[in-house]
């Protein structure tokens, strides 16, 4: 069970410092962390994850990132389905948090009919930047290919294990900087299930492509990394 904790966890330090950030640090006149700054805080959670309890579960935090490792034969599948559970339970307890937070403040309200309303995911009029369905889908989907041969490569046996954190860490501020104006950045489908349940409207039928898309990806990169970098004996 421990392990099963330790994705909870990660998983809800994840959207709790992410989308956290997102929700109440980024907009601010004059002072707020913007998108750099959001970028930064996902890539910091996972990279303090990684290093807390990396040892203990893998440090997945991310149904798509469990998925790639099961294709490339680095994860068993029996522990898919308990994983997968465990970082969705971790995405909506602390998106609950959050929406606990945000009722106590001066803007209480949702609009669901925003671009990033909670920090969720969306694409056509929900997109930060008002990219499309095919933009976002293509998006999502080789960001979390590279995102899963970023992992295999680090995680390798033939790699310096002892910067795999900072490695991911830093990929998955890439994937931010590069996304969040496109689709507000999804690449788990954890973090996008937990923010369309509070977010509600029009984002929970977008969310299709926020799991589709991550799961379609991370697919591809378990069988590039696999059959095409991986070193063999």
């Amino acid at each position: 069970m421990r392990n099963y904790f330790a994705e909870f966890f990660g998983t809800f330090w994840l959207v709790f410092g992410g989308c956290g950030s997102a929700l109440y640090a980024a907009g601010i006149p004059g002072v707020g962390i913007g998108y750099l700054g959001v970028a930064l805080a996902f890539g910091l959670t996972v990279l303090t994850m990684a290093y807390a309890v990396g040892h203990i579960s893998g440090g997945h935090f991310n149904p798509a990132v469990s998925v790639g490792l099961f294709v490339s034969g680095r994860f068993s599948g029996k522990e898919l389905l308990p994983y997968i559970v465990s970082q969705i339970l971790g995405a909506v307890g602390a998106a609950l948090m959050l929406y606990l937070i945000l009722m106590g403040s001066e803007i209480c309200c949702i609009d669901s009919s925003a671009p990033g309303a909670f920090a969720a995911n969306g694409y056509d009029n929900l997109s930060p930047q008002g990219f499309s369905m095919v933009s976002a889908f293509i998006t999502e989907f080789l960001l979390t290919c590279f995102f899963i041969i970023i992992i295999l490569g680090a995680t390798d046996k033939y790699a310096n294990g002892k910067f795999a954190g900072i490695a991911i860490g830093f990929a998955l501020t890439l994937i931010h900087l590069i996304s969040i104006p496109i689709t507000n950045t999804s690449v788990n489908p954890a973090r996008s299930i937990s923010q369309a349940i509070f977010a509600g409207g029009e984002y929970i039928s977008q969310l299709w492509l926020f799991c589709t898309a991550p799961i379609l990806g991370a697919i591809l990169g378990g069988i590039i990394y696999k059959f095409l970098l991986e070193k063999k004996k």
